[in-house]
């Protein structure tokens, strides 16, 4: 009896640590989500000033897609010492164009694994010429792994000018502080269709 009394003790406590625990990482887990959906909407209003009129459908006759690296955590280079440095990120997308405004269509955000972690806009925008939006990741925000990156599909008048996208990554450490620009890369196709090589030989 005194055994069973005594694990009842022990088990009791064990049990109402897990009940809250758990209490603490749901509220800790959707209150991150929920920061992760309001900065996708701040943007919006942080840079209301940058966006303008969406071009009509029939008027657009360009449309890219950029490829941006993204690094969220990097090793210093202290010898014989790997220590972990956390970056925040900004993602930059800006219309070069003088005259036309850069319809938006997709920016998303990738995991390291090539998983979708969010989604920025549900529907096309246009930035004004000149216009420029940002969207920041937390150095906190885990979420994109080491090597994350950054997908953002453009559409415009043509001709038009190609948008400037980049990330700018920025940390510190200890008295050291690291930043450094991870310029976008368009996506483009790359060599020949085999139906094109295919010959007819009799």
């Amino acid at each position: 009896m005194r055994t069973a009394t005594h694990a009842m003790r022990l088990c009791v406590p064990a049990v109402l640590l897990g009940i809250a625990w758990g209490f603490v990482h749901a509220e800790t887990t959707g209150a991150l989500s929920q920061t992760h959906q309001t900065q996708a909407a701040d943007f919006r209003a942080q840079f209301k000033d940058s966006m303008g009129e969406m071009p009509a459908p029939s008027a657009i006759s360009a449309r890219g897609t950029i490829y941006v690296p993204a690094y969220s955590r990097v090793y210093g280079a202290t010898p014989g010492d790997r220590k972990l440095i956390e970056l925040s990120t900004t993602l930059r997308i800006d219309n070069t164009s003088s005259t036309k405004a850069l319809v938006l269509e997709r920016v998303e955000y990738f995991d390291t694994a090539g998983k979708l972690v969010q989604s920025y806009i549900s529907e096309p925008m246009a930035l004004k010429p000149f216009g420029t939006i940002e969207i920041i990741i937390p150095a906190e925000d885990d979420r994109g792994g080491v090597a994350a990156n950054f997908i953002v599909e453009w559409a415009g008048n043509g001709p038009i000018a190609e948008p400037l996208v980049e990330a700018v990554m920025i940390g510190a450490q200890d008295n050291t502080s690291y930043s450094f620009v991870s310029p976008g890369r368009p996506i483009r196709n790359v060599g020949k269709s085999p139906w094109f090589n295919f010959k007819l030989r009799f």
